[in-house]
C-alpha cells in the first residue's frame, strides 16, 4: 500500500518537474535573446567607433556577457584566430556545434550574424547586425507577449498530468 502512495508522489513530481523544466527554458530563451542583442549593440558600437577586428570584436563582446552568448562568441573568436583565411560563417558553425545548450532560437540568430559577418564593409556588416538585432527582438517580443499565463500554464498541465496519471494508475 505504501508503495502505491510513493509512486504516485514520484508521478505527480516528475510530471510536475517536467511543467516547471519548460517554463525554465521559456525564461532561459528570453535571458540568452536579450544577452545577445546586448552583444549585438556592442559590437555594433565597437566597429562604428575602433573599427575593431573580428576575433577582438568577438572576444570583447563576449567579455561583456555570460553564460552561452559568451561561451559562442570566445569559441568563435578562437576559431577566427586559427584559421589563416578565416571564413566567418564556417567559423560560427564550428562555434555553434562546440557550445552545448543554446536555446533553438538564439542558436539560429547566431548563424544568421555568422553569415554576415566579415564578408561585407563596414555599413553592410552594421547592417547584418542591426537585421540580426531586429529578428532577436521580434522573436523575444514574441516570447515575452502573454509569458505568465504561459508559464502557468506549462507548470499547471505538468501537476495536472501527473495527477490524472496518479489516478489512473492507483
Amino acid at each position: 500500500m505504501n508503495f502505491k502512495w510513493i509512486g504516485a508522489i514520484m508521478v505527480i513530481v516528475g510530471c510536475g518537474g517536467f511543467g516547471f523544466s519548460l517554463a525554465a527554458a521559456h525564461r532561459r530563451e528570453e535571458a540568452t535573446l536579450q544577452q545577445l542583442i546586448f552583444a549585438l549593440d556592442y559590437m555594433e558600437c565597437e566597429l562604428q567607433y575602433r573599427l575593431t577586428p573580428l576575433p577582438d570584436l568577438c572576444r570583447a563582446a563576449a567579455g561583456e556577457q555570460r553564460g552561452c552568448v559568451r561561451d559562442v562568441l570566445l569559441c568563435l573568436s578562437r576559431e577566427l584566430d586559427a584559421q589563416i583565411s578565416p571564413d566567418a560563417e564556417r567559423c560560427m558553425q564550428a562555434a555553434l556545434s562546440s557550445v552545448e545548450d543554446i536555446p533553438k532560437h538564439t542558436r539560429g540568430a547566431l548563424a544568421d550574424m555568422g553569415k554576415t559577418l566579415g564578408r561585407f564593409d563596414l555599413s553592410g556588416q552594421l547592417k547584418g547586425l542591426e537585421q540580426v538585432r531586429a529578428s532577436c527582438r521580434a522573436e523575444l517580443e514574441s516570447l515575452r507577449s502573454n509569458r505568465e499565463p504561459q508559464l502557468r500554464s506549462y507548470q499547471t498541465l505538468g501537476l495536472c498530468a501527473g495527477a490524472a496519471l496518479t489516478i489512473l494508475l492507483v
